[in-house]
Order: structure tokens, then C-alpha cells, then sequence
């Protein structure tokens, strides 16, 4: 009998991807926690169960996340999965007040390391037996409203998260026909830490967003980890080269609250 799939899974201590985490591993999948806070990592997949792994992992470091994925596979056998949700927070300020340095750390973790882990992941899975329809593995990216719409004052998270959908893209057509699926999801205003961490800073009204949000609240972490599992699962295997909004429809809303 085959051992349950493997899935890795970025920023995956806290938040959504921790959320996502347990999800997976609720699913019966091997669950790869990497995350920069390599003790958090630890302890995490401890609490997941002695099936699962934590990873200490910087995505915006090329040698990090070679030697974590080299890690994971040397733990797994496989990599049948990969979920990249690693990000931060940025410098929220008009452009001109904003910095060179903040605006490049911040693609170099959410843009760049999307790009290093699936680079490293997909070098893996292109030498994996296929399954009967041709499958050899699934990765999915992490987008945002913002992917879409403009934001002011955040330049860096709209580069980042406009670039993820369109390398998501460039990525599904030159793997599809080698058997590996790249999608995007495109999550809302969620309920986490970060989002906490903003409003605390003045930059969010979760009052607010709730109300011009058609669904009337903010997203919670589980209802998008549920939406990433659905595009790694055998269920989307027709898939890829798409972005799931999981938004509560606040991306394509374009009236006034008053009509």
C-alpha cells in the first residue's frame, strides 16, 4: 500500500497556513510545516502527529529553501503537493514616502519565494511516476484581492501579488503537459494575526471591509485553506492555470452600499 500524500506548506506556523496544515492533515495527507520561525515549525507538526514534519525555511534565501525541500523529500519520498503562503507584512505609506529596501524584501518573499520553492519543488515532482491522468503534482500560489484591484499606499503587496498570478500562469502552461498543475488562490480580508496587526496600525477598518464585502464579514483562515486543498486534491485534476477568489465576493462588487 502506497503512504499517504505529502504536501509542503510556506509560512505555515501561524495563520492561514497553519490553518491550512491542519486541514491537510485532517485530509489523511503528510504534512511538510515550513516556516522562518524553525522551532514554531517544529512544534506545529508535533501537535499535527508524529506523520508530519517542521522545517526551518527562509523562501526569499535560495540555499534555505534548496535544503529544506531537500529535507522534506529525504522525509517524505515524495512531494506530492506544494502550497505557497509564505508572506508579510509591508511598509503601509504613501509611494513617496515608502523605501527601495522594504519595497524589494517584500517581493523577495512573497513574488520571489513562490518563485524559489516552486522552482525547487517542480525539479522533484517532473521526475515522479504519473498517475493515470497523467499527474505528477500539484502546487498552488497565493494571491490576493489586491492581485486585481489597486490599494493605495501598498505598492509592494499589489506588485507582489499581481506577479503571483501571472508567473501562476507562465508556470500552468509550461508543466501542464509534464504532469504538474500550478493554480492561484485569491483570498479576501481574512481574520489573522497580520490583519489584526494592521488594524492595529490604523491601516484596516474590519468594520468596513466587512460592510462592502457582499457576504457582510471578513473571511476566516480555514474557509481559504479549504480552498487551496480543493486545487491540490485529485478533485481539480482537470485544473490549472486558474486563480479561485475566495473573497466573499468583495473583488467583484461595483456598486455603491446605497444601491
Amino acid at each position: 500500500m502506497s503512504s499517504p500524500a505529502a504536501i509542503l506548506i510556506t509560512g505555515a506556523a501561524q495563520g492561514i497556513g497553519w490553518a491550512t496544515a491542519r486541514h491537510m492533515a485532517d485530509s489523511g495527507w503528510r504534512v511538510g510545516i515550513l516556516d522562518l520561525d524553525a522551532a514554531q515549525a517544529s512544534q506545529c507538526a508535533a501537535e499535527l502527529g508524529p506523520a508530519h514534519l517542521g522545517l526551518g525555511c527562509d523562501v526569499s534565501q535560495e540555499d534555505s529553501v534548496r535544503d529544506a525541500v531537500a529535507a522534506a523529500i529525504a522525509h517524505f519520498g515524495r512531494i506530492h503537493a506544494l502550497i505557497n503562503n509564505a508572506g508579510i507584512g509591508e511598509q503601509v505609506a504613501p509611494t513617496l514616502e515608502q523605501s527601495a529596501a522594504g519595497f524589494n524584501h517584500l517581493l523577495s518573499i512573497h513574488l520571489g519565494g513562490a518563485f524559489l520553492m516552486s522552482q525547487a519543488v517542480a525539479a522533484h515532482m517532473l521526475h515522479q511516476q504519473a498517475d493515470a491522468r497523467g499527474n505528477r503534482g500539484a502546487i498552488v500560489n497565493t494571491g490576493s484581492i489586491a492581485s486585481f484591484v489597486g490599494i493605495p499606499a501598498r505598492n509592494a503587496y499589489s506588485a507582489a501579488k499581481a506577479g503571483i498570478l501571472g508567473m501562476t500562469r507562465a508556470m500552468a502552461v509550461e508543466w501542464g503537459n509534464q504532469g504538474i498543475r500550478v493554480n492561484a488562490i485569491a483570498p479576501g480580508y481574512v481574520t489573522t494575526a497580520l490583519t489584526l496587526a494592521l488594524q492595529d496600525k490604523g491601516a484596516l477598518d474590519m468594520q468596513a471591509i466587512a460592510r462592502r464585502t457582499p457576504l457582510g464579514r471578513l473571511g476566516e483562515p480555514e474557509e481559504i485553506a479549504a480552498a487551496a486543498a480543493f486545487l491540490v486534491s485529485p478533485a481539480a485534476s482537470y485544473i490549472t492555470g486558474t486563480t479561485l477568489s475566495v473573497d466573499g465576493g468583495w473583488a467583484v462588487k461595483g456598486t455603491p452600499d446605497a444601491l
